[in-house]
């Protein structure tokens, strides 16, 4: 399932991981056409996967289709196991565009049964805006109440196009649900001054820490917190992997181990430098909780098996450059100083100790690359600016430690 994708013109979208008596779950959006289907109300449906290992994986029918000509598309939500029965929120974007949350059932996970009739379970609440109204994510709270975060927006913000916000909704049965007074992430609280509303939130403990993951223009962003009742904690770093990796959502896995699971968008034209398109390959990454509590991301071991040793040659690209299969050297004051790898296979794993000179302002690996330095794809570290570029258009921002050694995988 590691960089998955259907085939033909179907893409993976929002990916919604569940896990349940040692079975992981992938629900997530079947795309067709980036997000253009039915007049680009999307068209999508739950689509459905599940392992035991992370390696094989069972593919079923779809647990959530459209099944009525007002629907224009099942959205992302959640799923929670009560009692002996799966419940998967969700929202529908209607043929009107208009957004509201419903419910469906389901005794085995796989074969759910939608409600009847167009009333839904919550529907906008006065002031926000109709179109709005979607990725429902339910967790278990404390004292038998559940809790239920909504991507919503106000129709008059304080500030022009940015009143995005996430509301929570408390219920003490998972059918009757009471909105709280104040939103639970109040416009801003996502990114200062940006247009986007939060997208797609997951909510977790993980040892002392409640996490709150929100996607913003599809990148993922998260805060932290004692206790979800408290002021979240924006981290320097507030990213998960790169914003190549859309919207990722987690759920717990073994021993105190959390899969994250996001999208790569599809390129234009099926090239490296085609414009992003709604929807793509399924992305697995395990999540990463550092001693402060912050989060990172690393290959998920289980999707990753990689054991055969790749002799690789190794020729350098300019004068003064020193290359050899055990290293690279790369004179800091040539102006152009490139080294090629040749021979590799489409699929395989790159470990490399970087060793940055003093006072080294730029380097960096040119992937998928073709002919003499004529085609690759980017990745660039600047230590002084603790930057990162993926790709010339995909940066992380706060990264400290770019000056001195350190391993890339």
């Amino acid at each position: 399932m590691q960089y998955f994708r259907p085939g033909g013109d179907r893409f993976v979208g929002d990916c919604m991981p569940f896990t349940h008596d040692g079975v992981f779950h992938l629900y997530y959006l079947l795309d067709e056409g980036h997000h253009q289907a039915l007049g680009g109300l999307g068209g999508h449906q739950w689509a459905h996967a599940s392992s035991v290992d992370l390696v094989n994986w069972t593919h079923y029918p779809l647990a959530l289709a459209i099944t009525e000509d007002w629907e224009g598309s099942i959205c992302t939500g959640s799923v929670v196991y009560d009692h002996g029965e799966f419940l998967a929120f969700y929202a529908t974007r209607k043929r009107d565009r208009s957004q509201q949350v419903r419910v469906a059932r389901s005794a085995d996970g796989v074969h759910f049964v939608k409600p009847t009739g167009i009333t839904p379970l919550l529907a906008p609440p006065p002031g926000y805006a109709s179109v709005d109204f979607r990725d429902p994510f339910v967790w278990r709270g404390g004292g038998g109440v559940s809790h239920m975060l909504v991507t919503a927006n106000h129709e008059t913000p304080v500030l022009f196009e940015r009143g995005g916000t996430l509301l929570r909704y408390r219920s003490e049965d998972l059918r009757n649900w009471v909105a709280d007074d104040v939103p639970f992430l109040v416009p801003g609280g996502g990114e200062p001054g940006y247009k986007s509303v939060p997208e797609c939130p997951d909510l977790f403990r993980w040892g002392d820490w409640y996490y709150l993951l929100f996607g913003l223009g599809l990148q993922t962003h998260y805060r932290m917190a004692r206790s979800p009742d408290e002021e979240w904690i924006r981290p320097p770093v507030d990213t998960l992997d790169t914003p190549w990796n859309a919207v990722i959502k987690t759920a717990p896995w073994g021993d105190n181990r959390r899969i994250g699971v996001g999208w790569i968008p599809w390129r234009a034209g099926e090239t490296a430098d085609g414009a992003w398109q709604w929807g793509g390959n399924a992305v697995f990454r395990e999540l990463v909780q550092r001693e402060d509590g912050t989060l990172g991301t690393r290959f998920v071991a289980e999707m990753t098996p990689y054991t055969t040793p790749v002799s690789a040659g190794v020729t350098a690209l300019a004068p003064g450059v020193l290359a050899a299969s055990e290293a690279i050297l790369q004179p800091r004051h040539l102006p152009q100083a490139v080294a090629a790898l040749e021979d590799l296979p489409a699929d395989f794993c790159l470990r490399v100790r970087v060793v940055p000179g003093d006072g080294a302002t730029t380097f960096g690996i040119g992937l998928r690359g073709a002919g003499n330095f004529e085609r690759f794809t980017e990745l660039r570290f600047r230590p002084h600016e603790q930057r990162v570029i993926l790709g010339g258009n995909a940066p992380l921002s706060g990264v400290t430690g770019l000056s001195k050694p350190f391993d890339l995988e």
